[in-house]
């Protein structure tokens, strides 16, 4: 059995900060909205509520929301060497299902993963791959313009959490 595969280019960005990690962590899960998993469970039966809920009560000021964090830098523990680093879950189930409508296979970047770690200088670095260029792979209009949308919602998220 052979399996289509395509090769796609992806632009993955790193990105310093003038912040301190500690800052701009703080910063960044302040402004970021909470996923409430109570409300999205009642999609089915209430549709217009979970879609408002989330518009109105989830998302934060860059329209963003933090779905989950994983600190993965207390994993390095186990070597001896711990660092300051999570992993964030972050993007906006209402925006996911506007581009999944046109291409389910979207829903495999949303949400998006973004590491922030803390280099040597103290200062944190940010590690993501641009949306435009994981949503643009399927070449629906729909879908990549969603991508850029997110591309510009990063950066704005990224300079309100480096703000000081």
């Amino acid at each position: 059995m052979s399996t289509p595969s395509s090769v796609t280019h992806v632009i993955h960005l790193s990105v310093d900060v003038s912040s301190d990690y500690e800052h701009f962590t703080n910063r960044l899960e302040a402004i970021l909205g909470r996923l409430d998993f109570a409300i999205l469970s009642q999609v089915m039966e209430k549709p217009d509520f979970v879609k408002n809920a989330i518009i109105h009560q989830m998302q934060g000021a860059t329209e963003l929301i933090l779905f989950n964090q994983y600190d993965h830098g207390n994993m390095l523990n186990i070597w001896g060497k711990p660092r300051k680093a999570k992993q964030y879950l972050i993007g906006n189930p209402y925006t996911a299902s506007t581009m999944t409508r046109f291409d389910i296979r979207a829903g495999l970047y949303a949400p998006l993963r973004v590491l922030v770690f803390e280099k040597d200088d103290k200062k944190a670095q940010i590690e993501y791959d641009l949306p435009s260029s994981l949503f643009g792979q399927f070449g629906i209009p729909e879908v990549t313009n969603v991508g850029i949308s997110l591309d510009q919602k990063m950066e704005h998220l990224i300079k309100a959490a480096d703000a000081k």
